[in-house]
């Protein structure tokens, strides 16, 4: 395969000085995660092993859900659970008891837990252990945190999927597996794509049911599909999966680097690529022109939240003609964002990690277009005139591939849209 990209710039941001902060952090609950992987995974239900703050935080964040029952609830703790006075783990065995006899639809069963097992006084490892011992094989019973005191908002799909690999049955077959949650349309947009370069067969993590066929072993090469999937690599390589680096699919050079990279590996020819590539990139490249109108030459700054930051960055400065001015992480791991460092041009501050108050300084001081951050910061920040853009809503909206690219450009552009358009009234107004 040749190039079928933009060129990088001369310096990127890989080898750039890192500001690594530990100090209070603004992020949104880990458990937020259940929201779009019970939509994905359906033949599975997530179990909520928690109080009632986070059974009231998952009603909340996922809404009222009318005409079908869902499939997540919470197990809540009371106070004499948490001082120890319940055997905490036949509470737990009577609730999955019930839950299951009442619906025999579930197949996978995930406890979640909301703290960290000193807080909650389970080890829900040796729950699952347990309850797949005494459900097995109709039910697969397992466990991950989705705690906000360890994790942002998009690690809840990393340890799930990260819980997920070990139980994966082993495979010699030379396959590719997509790891990471996309919307349906979007994947099999993806699938299609795949397909017609002749790559396959092709495997993706989480699986829509848990009977897709899927196995892991030494001839199994890995695509990321969603940057935050740190704790999942590392699984995935332990089990002797090999990762294919690549930059993200976010627009035309994200998304032609990522199939590029994979095109590679499976031996298509460049005749193919172009032919299978050049249509899509066109409407890709016309749309993203259309819609990053008004982002042209203004500059970003981005609180680490969702662990999109980087890709994101890549995106903006290099296709939307942005300038950014930081571009912060909850972590920076190289094997995974390596590849979009690589083509985002230096110029912006690197950040790791957050001290909230000293990183508002520095956006104060900057004074940004638009800045991406959190729900908790964006109304002060807006009320200080900074316009805003909620990264949660980066997760919850397909802006993956060619033909998400122009509403991932659109959904950055809205907020400056939207200040403009106040700003003309109120000078009518004034008039």
């Amino acid at each position: 395969m040749t190039d079928q990209f933009a060129p990088p710039p001369a310096l990127g941001c890989r080898s750039a000085p890192v500001l690594k902060q530990r100090g209070q952090r603004e992020v949104f609950c880990g458990l937020t995660g259940i929201i779009w992987l019970h939509r994905k995974i359906q033949d599975a239900f997530f179990l909520v092993v928690g109080s009632r703050t986070c059974a009231h935080l998952l009603q909340s964040a996922a809404g009222v859900m009318i005409f079908a029952e869902p499939r997540f609830g919470t197990a809540i703790l009371e106070e004499s659970d948490l001082a120890g006075l319940n055997d905490a783990h036949a509470e737990l065995d009577r609730t999955v008891n019930e839950l299951l006899t009442r619906r025999p639809d579930i197949r996978q069963l995930f406890l979640v837990g909301s703290c960290p097992s000193e807080v909650i006084k389970l080890d829900l490892s040796r729950a699952a252990e347990r309850l797949t011992q005494q459900f097995a094989p109709k039910v697969r019973v397992l466990e991950y945190s989705g705690s906000g005191i360890e994790t942002t908002f998009t690690q809840g799909e990393d340890a799930c999927l990260a819980a997920m690999v070990p139980v994966l049955p082993a495979s010699d077959a030379r396959e590719l597996l997509v790891v990471g949650a996309l919307p349906d349309v979007v994947e099999d947009q993806m699938l299609s794509l795949l397909e017609d370069l002749g790559v396959g067969p092709v495997r993706v993590l989480p699986a829509r049911s848990i009977d897709a066929e899927m196995g892991i072993g030494e001839n199994t090469v890995f695509a990321l599909s969603q940057p935050f999937l740190g704790e999942t690599h590392a699984a995935l390589e332990r089990r002797g999966a090999r990762h294919l680096a690549a930059p993200f699919p976010f627009g035309d050079e994200g998304t032609t680097a990522w199939l590029a990279a994979i095109a590679a590996e499976f031996g298509t020819s460049d005749e193919t690529f172009a032919q299978v590539t050049d249509a899509p990139r066109r409407r890709a490249r016309a749309a993203i022109a259309q819609a990053s109108e008004p982002l042209r030459d203004k500059s970003i700054f981005f609180f680490p939240d969702s662990q999109l930051e980087v890709p994101l960055a890549r995106f903006l400065t290099r296709e939307c003609g942005m300038s950014a001015l930081e571009v912060g992480m909850p972590y920076i791991h190289d094997g995974i964002h390596g590849p979009d460092l690589d083509l985002l041009p230096q110029g912006p501050q690197i950040s790791e990690g957050q001290d909230v108050d000293l990183q508002l300084d520095r956006c104060r001081a900057a004074r940004p277009d638009l800045t991406v951050c959190g729900l908790g910061l964006a109304n002060p920040l807006e009320a200080e005139g900074l316009s805003t853009k909620w990264a949660i809503e980066l997760v919850f909206t397909p802006v993956h591939f060619y033909e998400q690219a122009g509403d991932l450009a659109a959904l950055f552009a809205r907020p400056l849209r939207r200040k403009s358009i106040l700003s003309t009234s109120a000078e009518v107004a004034a008039e």
